[in-house]
């Protein structure tokens, strides 16, 4: 999974499925340059691909093909909008530095590939791995704030907006593994997710509660802090779900000595 999957859906060979896969992605290397070019304009531009994804399935859906023959895999069919989690958290000269050896390396391996379009789709490439973190996270978190457990489940529909999901030692200081690794993440509302990003709060290894100094204090004559970081509404461990993933103990360690000590 979910080559086998996806080749059977398309009546394909896996062989097969894999080796066109790695025509869009550029990684084989006799690949047609056009199709490295599609897949870089369509990773890299959200409304162009849902609008493109959505045409192919009402095409599919006016000749009989329906959701077990060819399923909703984005979940877009029913009005909602393609949406990349955790994009919150790149930088854009951040993921440039990121991709300047891979970038090098294309452009020798690959010289028939224009190099805008190649950045385009190393640059997707973070976009979708970050939105892959995210989406772990979220769920490990069953998108509930850790720190305060605002549910993005109002109304009978989930809210995507309403929390985010960011690492705990950050994007830019990770390495491409501890970027992807969803134990180096929290769900957060967007006011506990800031005051854990820039020191105010930071988490142990037990996962206790601790403020930075002079929060405490602030909060005894600032209502509106106290309203927003006091207890209620954070509670004195983290929440987290049952059979959740613990967050590990040296990415706490890496923010409490690191953004927490210098706040």
């Amino acid at each position: 999974m979910p080559v086998q999957h996806f080749a059977s859906l398309f009546k394909r060979r896996p062989t097969s499925f894999i080796a066109k896969m790695a025509n869009l992605d550029g990684t084989r290397s006799h690949g047609g340059r056009h199709e490295v070019e599609v897949a870089s304009l369509m990773l890299s531009d959200s409304v162009l691909m849902q609008d493109v994804y959505l045409r192919i399935l009402r095409s599919a859906r006016s000749r009989g093909i329906d959701e077990h023959a060819l399923p909703d895999f984005l979940e877009l069919e029913n009005g909602e909008t393609l949406w990349l989690a955790g994009q919150e958290e790149l930088v854009q000269s951040e993921i440039e530095r990121s991709l300047e050896q891979s970038l090098e390396k294309w452009s020798s391996e690959r010289n028939d590939i224009p190099i805008a379009t190649t950045q385009r789709l190393l640059t997707s490439r973070v976009r979708i791995g970050q939105h892959r973190f995210a989406a772990g996270v979220l769920s490990n978190h069953e998108h509930r704030c850790v720190f305060c457990g605002l549910s993005a489940n109002i109304g009978g529909r989930r809210r995507p907006r309403l929390l985010t999901a960011s690492h705990i030692k950050p994007w830019r200081d990770s390495t491409d593994k501890e970027r992807l690794d969803r134990r180096n993440g929290f769900t957060a509302c967007p006011t506990h997710d800031i005051a854990f990003d820039t020191g105010l709060i930071t988490v142990d290894e037990d996962l206790n509660l601790h403020y930075a100094p002079g929060v405490e204090s602030d909060m005894e004559i600032e209502s509106p802090l106290r309203a927003a970081l006091g207890k209620p509404p954070l509670r004195d461990r983290l929440i987290l779900p049952d059979k959740a993933e613990r967050p590990d103990v040296v990415y706490l360690d890496w923010h409490r000595t690191q953004i927490y000590v210098a706040s």
